[in-house]
């Protein structure tokens, strides 16, 4: 009865140990020879002018949350789509809820202001 399970430990233990594996190797047999240059901070290959620490406003954060949020809902969106016309009306309502549900929620953030951009 155990036998499938035998399986799928072993197959996490590999998963979780070869990775391991890898990242010790790299740690133990990389030279570690840090210099000035190696430890100077740069972008794009340009040394930095100035002050190299910028706080980013929260309101790119919100920006990015309400955009995973709609990308998700293209993912679920997706195969609803796909069988469309295969589906019975208790799952077009569901799919059809689930979009009022987000654009509530959309609503919601954009009558507190969420979306401005100043």
């Amino acid at each position: 009865m155990l036998e499938p399970w035998i399986f799928i430990a072993l197959l996490l233990g590999v998963g979780m140990l070869l990775p391991g594996v890898a990242i010790a190797a790299n740690w133990l047999l990389s030279p570690k020879k840090p210099n000035a240059i190696k430890q100077s901070t740069y972008e794009c290959g340009i040394e930095t002018v100035g002050e190299t620490y910028v706080q980013l406003k929260g309101a790119y954060y919100i920006y990015a949350l309400i955009f995973v949020v709609f990308d998700i809902e293209a993912v679920f969106l997706f195969p609803w789509a796909v069988a469309y016309d295969k589906l019975q009306l208790y799952m077009v309502l569901e799919a059809v809820l689930f979009i009022v549900i987000l654009a509530a929620g959309l609503a919601y953030a954009w009558r507190k202001g969420v979306l401005e951009w100043v």
